[in-house]
């Protein structure tokens, strides 16, 4: 079997990625020292912005009353998918409980954080569709309080879409922050809002550094780099679609690497021509980015079969997964490391992005070999807990006295002693462990 790299990508997403490390750290350290203040600065500095930080009432309602009800028809349109997703992930999440040995009994709970910050998008979108996937999702998870933050435009503040959605969705605090100055006010509880236990949503690479260094004082959705998406493709797929679908997700940014992997050459030679034309007919700055990712990022890769196919994506682990090809099951079946996996060419990775049900926000630049998507999950605790009776506590504090002064915890050890000794006052217990 060999593989044949019809196109290489030039770049790799972690390019340049030590000179945004070491500016987004000075950043993160001035909010640190400086609080609201530097948060302000920031903003006026990047976003350009001079109006209120938290989004007023008055101001929240004046948006929504901008948006054209068709527009809101469709938000609620893929806020019910999603809701109706996340509520079905959430029912697959259960406390339960065992008796492990008679007398102990241990369980689990599940136990939504207190408080989440959901970072939506902006720049060049308006990524109405971020809003409703962080958003939703913990609200589903059964979060007490979401703030929200998105980048303003000079002069309008978050565009009305996506505070209709962002609303509608159940955002208790709004806030008029990009970029890494937003990211800090919501982890650091800033304009007296709760401090996120979780920060989730997509972002620009300074976003996401800054998710990667908070990472530890609160909890992350995952470490996030540039979208990218993989289609895998045998010779009974459409090449218009093909390489439509590659460059729907090329859009993204300059970085976005999107990968063809297939067994045709016929078809590979297909997508290849029909690209530059798919990528002349964008607007900007669409067609800029998505020339500048399929020149240095994107690959077109040969394979001999479907296996070697299966193979070559499981080493790219891609965030989107879309298979175009013959006996959809199989791939169903053996594909093992991705973000999020689209069956058959009447889906595409758009619809997974906007509204279908499924989150967006996904694992990029291999994390899928690890970590999934974005879920209900992840803004709930996994807890433990147990209770024993006096007779189960017999043989647990035995064994544990005896293990623990195997391991040379002394302390350990005598937590156990303790309650033999108590519970059961006239029995004498060999607490030493054996010899070697």
């Amino acid at each position: 079997m060999t593989v044949t790299y019809l196109k290489k990508a030039l770049r790799t997403a972690h390019s340049d990625e030590s000179d945004v490390r070491k500016a987004v750290a000075g950043m993160l350290a001035t909010i640190d020292a400086e609080g609201e203040e530097a948060v302000r600065r920031l903003s006026r500095q990047f976003d350009r912005w001079e109006g209120e930080i938290v989004l007023s009432d008055a101001a929240r309602q004046a948006a929504i009353a901008a948006v054209p009800e068709r527009t809101k028809d469709d938000i609620r349109f893929a806020h019910r998918n999603i809701r109706r997703f996340a509520e079905a992930q959430k029912a697959t999440v259960l406390d339960c409980s065992i008796e492990v040995i008679p007398g102990l009994t241990a369980g689990q709970k599940q136990i939504p954080v207190e408080a989440a910050g959901c970072y939506v998008p902006g720049g060049r979108y308006a990524h109405i569709a971020s809003a409703i996937m962080t958003i939703t999702t913990a609200r589903v998870a059964g979060v007490s309080h979401v703030t929200a933050c998105s980048p303003p435009r000079p002069g309008l503040g978050i565009p009305p879409e996506i505070v209709f959605a962002m609303d509608l969705c159940g955002a208790d605090a709004i806030l008029n922050l990009g970029g890494v100055q937003g990211v800090a006010a919501m982890a650091n509880g800033l304009f007296g809002l709760p401090k996120a236990d979780v920060l989730a949503g997509p972002g620009n690479q300074y976003v996401a550094e800054a998710k990667r260094i908070l990472y530890g004082r609160v909890g992350i959705d995952m470490f996030a780099g540039p979208t990218d998406s993989m289609v895998l493709a045998d010779a009974t797929a459409d090449a218009d679609l093909v390489a439509g679908d590659l460059i729907g997700q090329a859009e993204h940014g300059y970085n976005s690497p999107v990968w063809l992997v297939t067994t045709s050459r016929s078809l590979a030679e297909a997508v290849m021509e029909r690209v530059p034309t798919l990528i002349e007919a964008l607007p900007e700055p669409n067609r800029s980015s998505a020339r500048a990712a399929w020149t240095d990022y994107a690959e077109v890769i040969l394979c001999d079969e479907a296996q070697e196919m299966a193979d070559v994506a499981d080493r790219h682990a891609p965030e989107h997964l879309h298979v175009q090809a013959a006996d959809l099951d199989w791939w169903l079946g053996r594909l093992r490391a991705y973000g999020s996996l689209f069956l058959g060419e009447e889906t595409t990775v758009a619809f997974g992005d906007k509204t279908s049900g499924p989150n967006h926000v996904l694992p990029t630049s291999g994390a899928a070999r690890y970590t999934g998507g974005l879920s209900v999950h992840k803004f709930m605790k996994t807890v433990t807990w147990q209770r024993a009776t006096r007779t189960a506590a017999r043989d647990l504090a035995l064994v544990t006295a005896r293990i623990s002064r195997k391991e040379g915890m002394e302390g350990h050890a005598r937590t156990a002693d303790i309650r033999l000794a108590r519970f059961f006052p006239d029995e004498t217990f060999d607490l030493t462990p054996a010899d070697e």
